[in-house]
């Protein structure tokens, strides 16, 4: 495992992961991922019901979870774990680890309240920086009107230098009619 400090080697090995997602292989190679890291205190569970059950009796320190799912979904599966009055375990970090990397879906996972948001396939280094996050660097909760999740990250105010494009490139492709892109 080549993690930045001691103290993190420790969190992430005396750490308890679910994984929430309804494929079999799935689990299987993300149980191995994070074997590789060095993390073996590692549960399952097939769907969002059970993901739930096992928050509730489990408390892990992290959730991994499937977007797409029968039944109860990722999404409404956030929903259910960030509602503090009605769920015992509210504050779980949650990573979205999904085949779906549509913008829209990005912004509806951070809206809901996950904590990482990761496209399948991963790496183990992607999945573990991400776990050592969470783990390491804790957000604090927070409740903002109908939102309760992590704090959100500030925006970034990385602004290029002029010299780092081309202007002249930019402005030629603004010329460029819209890309109507069919499935």
């Amino acid at each position: 495992m080549q993690s930045s400090s001691k103290n993190e080697d420790a969190l992430v090995k005396t750490a308890t992961v679910l994984i929430v997602d309804d494929d079999y292989y799935t689990r299987k190679v993300i149980r191995t991922l994070l074997a590789v890291v060095g993390i073996d205190n590692v549960h399952d569970a097939t769907d969002g019901a059970s993901g739930l059950e096992a928050i509730r009796m489990l408390r892990p320190d992290v959730v991994i979870l499937d977007w797409d799912m029968p039944g109860i979904d990722g999404a409404e599966f956030t929903r259910r774990v960030r509602s503090p009055a009605n769920f015992s375990h509210p504050n779980v970090p949650i990573i979205m680890l999904t085949g779906h990397g549509e913008r829209s879906r990005v912004a509806e996972a951070v809206r809901l309240g996950v904590h990482e948001f990761l496209l399948k396939p991963v790496s183990s280094k992607a999945l573990l920086d991400r776990i050592v996050s969470v783990l390491a660097n804790p957000r604090p909760m927070v409740k903002r009107g109908d939102y309760y999740g992590p704090e959100l990250r500030p925006l970034s105010s990385y602004k290029p230098d002029a010299g780092s494009y081309n202007l002249r490139a930019e402005q030629a492709v603004d010329r460029l009619p819209a890309l109507r892109i069919v499935v």
